[in-house]
């Protein structure tokens, strides 16, 4: 039977509650993400075999990825608000704790949608190493990685600078976190990421990572990291259709064309 929309909205109000109790945003877009990122298009058979936000990520062991480091915390918060709303996914709470962590924080209203199916367990979760890695080798391939992420995903290089704009939402910094994850000093998201980067005065403890800074230099990135520094509309109006996208990847619905709210 598919998940009420009573009981999308009662988890709705709890996941508004904490985020904005805990400032956790950031950590709730991670999650989302992770969850959802580890979709690839090339692989065939049954779902949830592609991977994707199919609540996968928190099983072990794909929560003990590395690329998942710290998120066994996000997974905790949101617990109750599972065990509250039993019949709302798992995979549906991840993606909506992640959309209302942007949209809580000034950034545009996406367009969800819900009834996302919970895989089912250890057995579903992906391969280590789909997830993109801020410091791809030393090879100066970025791009590349990117794209070999991405495009594995079914996204394109819009989309790939569209997203990368959400590291203004939390940032990581030289003596908090290695490199390797977000903070959550920076709770408001805009346009800032876009010129930032390119700003050779900016905080000098701010960790520009390669991955970050490759949209500036790669010729098939740049115009749209312009456009997104230019035009905070035009960032939003991107982002939203991206992270959208980016939610839905191999997810399977019931009903089949999901429930909007």
């Amino acid at each position: 039977m598919p998940v009420s929309k009573e009981a999308l909205s009662s988890a709705k109000e709890m996941i508004d509650a904490l985020i904005l109790e805990k400032n956790c945003g950031p950590i709730m877009v991670r999650v989302g993400w992770h969850d959802s990122g580890t979709f690839d298009k090339n692989v065939s058979g049954a779902w949830p075999s592609a991977g994707g936000a199919v609540g996968s990520i928190r099983f072990d062991p794909e929560i003990t990825h590395g690329a998942n480091a710290g998120l066994i915390n996000a997974i905790k918060l949101l617990e109750p608000i599972k065990e509250a709303n039993p019949d709302v996914s798992y995979a549906d709470i991840f993606q909506m704790a992640s959309a209302r962590s942007i949209e809580l924080a000034g950034g545009p209203r996406i367009d969800m949608k819900y009834g996302r199916i919970d895989s089912n367990g250890p057995e579903n979760c992906s391969k280590e190493g789909n997830l993109p890695d801020a410091e791809p080798g030393s090879n100066g391939m970025y791009a590349g990685h990117l794209r070999k992420v991405f495009y594995r995903m079914g996204l394109n290089d819009e989309e790939i600078v569209a997203l990368s704009g959400a590291h203004t939402f939390g940032r990581a910094y030289k003596n908090r976190s290695g490199g390797s994850s977000w903070t959550e000093n920076f709770l408001i998201f805009d346009n800032s990421y876009y010129k930032v980067i390119p700003d050779e005065s900016a905080d000098p403890e701010l960790l520009k990572l390669s991955t970050d800074k490759v949209v500036f230099m790669d010729d098939g990135f740049r115009p749209f990291a312009e456009k997104f520094r230019d035009s905070q509309d035009a960032f939003f109006e991107s982002y939203a259709k991206a992270h959208k996208k980016l939610s839905e990847l191999g997810s399977n619905f019931d009903p089949s064309e999901g429930i909007s709210m």
